[in-house]
């Protein structure tokens, strides 16, 4: 197939470019638009027992899918002065008319002691609490407009501050940052991105190339993230995924054709043999990779929550985009652009001052490198994993937690609106737990009385209000509604709690809450963050053996048919996990404990459970590229040495093995090393993103990124081979059989009967290191 598009590419290479460009144009018009069509939400398992619970509740209970809470802050009159009266009268009167709010409530409009729950303990806040229809994706498009049209989220009138927060205003406000987010990535990534390509390659016309590329990657996962909203939910978030990988990955693969080219033509064939012979290598190499890395982040579909789904739908799509495009637009685009591929060089600005002449490979940085290296092995490998595990170490205190108003900036309205709920008022209504009783049909009274008593009685439970009425610390302090807590054959008590979320006395509440018998001994399902957590968390960890074990099968079964090698897999599995430690230690470090400011993030003492399963995906995938990269090439050389050197003994293996490393190195080393310079750029602009979890991500990916590239391929990676000798190519005689007959090599056949001089390895790497 890659043979039949490189004389494709040779014989139309206008018609492929015409065509690509219609197909990105369309691609663009149709998937530019998808993010009005996404949603900030998808962190809890819909099949839960607490998303069950929240279902009833806006089913049966008319509580909405999400809060808006508005704050009315009067710093002289306070709560009770008639200018803050007639503000939040207004609001409410607003709100009550909307066919998308089930309810509303205020401090201005409830009995006294309710009021005294919606008051700041100073008396100058007063709140309002409305609940929008709608799911996670309308009901923040409905908060929004209303908030609009009263003002804004954020307004002063006559001396009172109105703010508009709450799960709706969170998710709306989320929305609006990842779309700025996105515009300030491109304008980071992009330049940047561009520039590194143009000291490689030398040209301003070659580096071009690869950007091409990746915009077609990018819009073509955006076209494909629309089709999907189409069917289901999708997160925003996935935008952010599809931007940076798109271009780090299209840069990845074009840089490496090119490469391979540009390689071919210094060890003397024509362009006609070159093409075929870089699209039947390392375009085999591009679709392995691109298969290996795929299937890791397609593993994220076994989790439930659609926010995985998501990037997992996000990443596929961009590596199949960037991957055909870079097999089938790469090649016509070198064929048709001929010299002028070389265009507009930059080179000639530094003739002068720097040595062009072609350099024997033992001179060469990258095997001179690799040969310290594998002298050293077993210090050098074993002071690179020591020092991977030091800096994992954190990762062993990580505490998980559930996103809230404080992943946005602390600018956004919603920000601040949780920050009065949880310094200023006495109630936070986040740690609020509620119980709902899906089948209440024929329990009295006496039953509900029962259950009140004993919840109240749990620690940190500082009121129960249901259909007995309201209970504090095992007394009745209030007597029974009028209605509201039963309704169609179903009930609820709300649980007020003063334990901090995500804390060991809130997990423990929890227990005790489960442990206590139902009233009339009917089944209960609890709601509220702390449970919406602890399901999360528990639907993660239940998947994580499945998907961990799926991803290691995958990558052990592609690698043995790159390799035809059951050490090599096995290999690169440790070394995948092992270069993920210094990330995850970062997370936790920075973000969970607030060293270096967060980078400028509010430190909540958690992390979301999904983001390091996101980014173990994802990076592990991304390091597989770099293995496949460079193991392709270093099999290349060992099976020409073996080839050469005929029946070996141990030893002379190991020289072999030595040789085929270091020779490896040297042709992919910088090839590797400006890959991963140009994605670590893609990723560090997410860095800049005003979400703290995407901004988590960015560092995350960042550093996991940077470490595989540097320490583990350049280091860790010769070692183990060394140590490992010829043994590195050993499989049991079946797997060996098995190989020959289905095996993948990157040297594959070079072009159906044309005669190409045999490369001279005295040159290996010139051709790179003089462009």
């Amino acid at each position: 197939m890659l043979h039949r598009i490189a004389l494709l590419a040779i014989a139309a290479p206008r018609r492929i470019l015409v065509v690509a460009a219609l197909v990105m144009v369309a691609a663009a018009v149709f998937g530019i638009p998808v993010a009005k069509s996404l949603s900030a939400g998808g962190f809890q398992d819909p099949s839960s027992e607490s998303a069950q619970a929240t279902a009833l509740l806006t089913e049966k209970f008319r509580q909405g899918d999400m809060q808006m809470l508005v704050t009315i802050t009067d710093p002289d009159g306070g709560v009770r002065g008639a200018p803050a009266r007639d503000i939040a009268t207004e609001i409410v009167d607003h709100l009550a008319k909307s066919p998308h709010v089930a309810d509303v409530t205020s401090a201005w409009t409830v009995p006294p002691q309710a009021a005294a729950q919606l008051t700041s303990r100073d008396g100058k806040t007063g709140l309002i609490v409305a609940g929008i229809t709608g799911g996670e994706n309308d009901a923040q498009k409905y908060a929004q407009a209303l908030i609009d049209d009263l003002g804004g989220s954020v307004y002063d009138r006559a001396g009172i501050t109105v703010r508009a927060g709450g799960s709706a205003m969170v998710y709306s406000q989320i929305n609006a940052q990842t779309e700025r987010d996105l515009l300030l990535m491109e304008a980071i990534a992009i330049p940047l991105s561009f520039l590194v390509l143009v000291w490689v390659f030398g040209g301003l016309v070659a580096a071009a190339l690869p950007m091409i590329v990746g915009g077609f990657a990018i819009v073509g996962s955006m076209s494909v993230l629309r089709l999907i909203t189409f069917t289901t939910d999708v997160s925003i978030f996935a935008l952010n995924l599809s931007t940076a990988l798109g271009l780090a990955l299209a840069i990845d693969y074009t840089l490496l054709i090119i490469s391979r080219y540009r390689d071919e033509l210094a060890d003397g064939r024509s362009r006609e043999q070159a093409l075929i012979r870089t699209m039947s290598t390392a375009g085999r190499t591009v679709l392995f990779s691109a298969t290996t890395v795929a299937l890791s982040m397609a593993a994220m579909l076994l989790f439930p929550m659609y926010f995985l789904k998501s990037f997992a739908y996000a990443g596929v799509a961009t590596v199949a985009f960037g991957a055909a495009a870079a097999v089938i637009v790469t090649p016509a685009a070198i064929w048709f652009l001929g010299d002028r591929l070389d265009a507009l060089t930059i080179r000639g600005l530094f003739r002068k001052s720097i040595d062009t002449s072609p350099k024997p490979v033992e001179r060469q940085f990258w095997y001179r490198s690799t040969r310290f290296v594998m002298r050293r092995a077993v210090p050098i490998g074993l002071a690179v994993v020591v020092l991977l595990l030091a800096l994992g170490a954190p990762f062993l205190n990580v505490t998980w937690g559930f996103p809230d108003d404080r992943v946005l900036p602390t600018s956004a309205s919603a920000h601040q609106v949780g920050d009065q709920l949880r310094n200023d008022f006495a109630d936070d209504s986040s740690t609020a737990v509620n119980v709902v009783v899906p089948d209440a049909t024929g329990i009295d009274t006496a039953d509900y009385e029962r259950y009140s008593v004993e919840l109240s009685r749990v620690p940190d439970v500082t009121s129960v209000t249901g259909p007995a009425g309201t209970f504090v610390a095992g007394r009745q302090v209030a007597p029974p509604p009028p209605q509201g807590y039963v309704a169609d054959g179903s009930a609820f008590l709300a649980v007020g709690s003063d334990a901090p979320l995500f804390s060991e006395a809130s997990e423990d509440q929890l227990d005790r809450v489960h442990a206590i018998a139902g009233p009339g001994d009917r089944d209960v399902q609890v709601a509220g963050i702390a449970q919406i957590n602890r399901d999360s968390v528990q639907a993660i960890t239940e998947r994580l053996p499945w998907v961990l074990g799926l991803i290691a099968v995958i990558t052990f079964g592609l690698l043995f048919l790159l390799t035809g090698s059951v050490t090599l897999p096995l290999k690169a599995l440790v070394l995948n996990v092992l270069s993920l430690t210094a990330a995850f230690g970062a997370l936790v470090w920075i973000f969970q404990e607030g060293h270096l400011g967060a980078f400028g993030t509010t430190a909540t003492g958690t992390l979301v459970a999904n983001m390091p399963v996101l980014l173990f995906c994802i990076a592990f995938g991304l390091s597989m590229d770099y293995e496949v990269f460079l193991v392709a090439r270093i099999r290349e050389f060992w099976l020409e040495l073996k080839a050469e050197a005929g029946p070996m003994t141990r030893a002379q293996a190991r020289v072999v093995n030595d040789e085929a490393v270091a020779l490896g190195l040297a042709r992919t080393g910088r090839v590797i090393t400006a890959a991963a310079i140009v994605m670590s750029i893609s990723f560090a602009a997410l860095i800049a993103a005003e979400v703290s979890f995407m901004r988590m991500f960015g560092v995350g990916l960042t550093l996991a990124v940077l470490v595989d590239a540097t320490l583990v391929r350049m280091m860790l990676v010769p070692s183990f081979m060394h140590v490992m000798g010829g043994w590195n190519w050993w499989a049991p005689k079946p797997l060996a059989r098995l190989h020959d007959r289905i095996g993948i090599s990157e040297a594959g056949p070079l072009d159906d009967g044309i005669v190409s001089p045999k490369p001279d390895r005295s040159m290996v790497g010139t051709e790179v290191e003089t462009r």
